[in-house]
């Protein structure tokens, strides 16, 4: 298999074929996940809750997502893969320097942040530094303790244009990805729309370019798993035809369904 690139992503989203994309963190799960067919995967943040046990995703360093990566590298050599920069390994220009650099080096294509306009001038020196950015909007789970919890976000006029607002913003600033957590369908399909970049959804409904699921909750793994998740293990009984039920579900629309979206 040839590696997967921001260039093959993007004719995705112009051809309208949607793609699934999962949470790896470890060399197994990755060349189980690319065997599979899945050939974007982010090794995220969340490995401080699912990997780590911590109650939220705080405590996780650069160091960790480096770790990680790597390990996912080696298993999944030509997949696309997106680092998160953890908590507060982006607040300045500088720091996100060498964050990125250190996440680049350890075998990713493209580095995640949370945030929203206040980050297009990080956004536009890490591209023009040869860093590819994948933002992230919505419920951002670095936050969690300014928004009070993991809620789903957006569903007052005003809260969506201003969204939508940033997701423009940032990508006249050069990101080239975008992961909409926890927000109203609707208003998923609109910045879907008014984007020219794939955007990858969870918890967004299904009018997104992409879905993406945290490994443990798409095979029925988390003790208390969110709406938006599906256990599609519970469905197949092994893992290879849960990831391979998951991947048409996605590439047909039928995941996720009303039942896991919100309004």
């Amino acid at each position: 298999m040839k590696p997967t690139t921001l260039a093959d992503l993007r004719q995705l989203k112009k051809e309208k074929r949607k793609f699934a994309t999962i949470t790896a963190y470890d060399a197994s799960f990755a060349h189980l996940f690319a065997e599979q067919g899945i050939n974007v995967m982010l090794i995220g943040d969340s490995l401080g809750m699912t990997v780590q046990g911590f109650d939220s995703t705080l405590p996780v360093t650069v160091e960790d997502i480096s770790y990680h990566t790597r390990s996912v590298r080696n298993g999944a050599p030509n997949a696309f893969l997106i680092a998160d920069l953890p908590f507060m390994s982006y607040a300045t220009p500088e720091q996100s320097f060498a964050s990125a650099a250190a996440l680049m080096r350890a075998g990713a294509n493209m580095v995640k942040i949370e945030g929203g306009d206040w980050l297009c001038n990080t956004v536009k020196m890490l591209a023009e530094r040869a860093v590819p950015v994948c933002g992230h909007l919505g419920l951002t789970p670095q936050s969690v303790n300014i928004l009070g919890g993991y809620k789903v976000q957006g569903r007052s006029e005003d809260a969506a244009q201003k969204l939508l607002n940033d997701a423009i913003a940032l990508e006249n600033a050069g990101m080239q990805l975008l992961v909409l957590e926890c927000v109203p369908a609707e208003l998923a399909k609109r910045v879907t729309d008014a984007l020219d970049i794939p955007v990858i959804g969870i918890g967004a409904g299904n009018m997104t370019d992409a879905q993406i699921l945290v490994m443990h909750d798409a095979l029925g793994i988390t003790a208390k798993a969110p709406k938006f998740a599906k256990d599609f293990l519970k469905e197949t009984g092994n893992i290879r035809d849960a990831i391979n039920l998951y991947i048409e579900e996605v590439e047909s629309g039928a995941y996720p369904d009303k039942a896991h979206s919100f309004n």
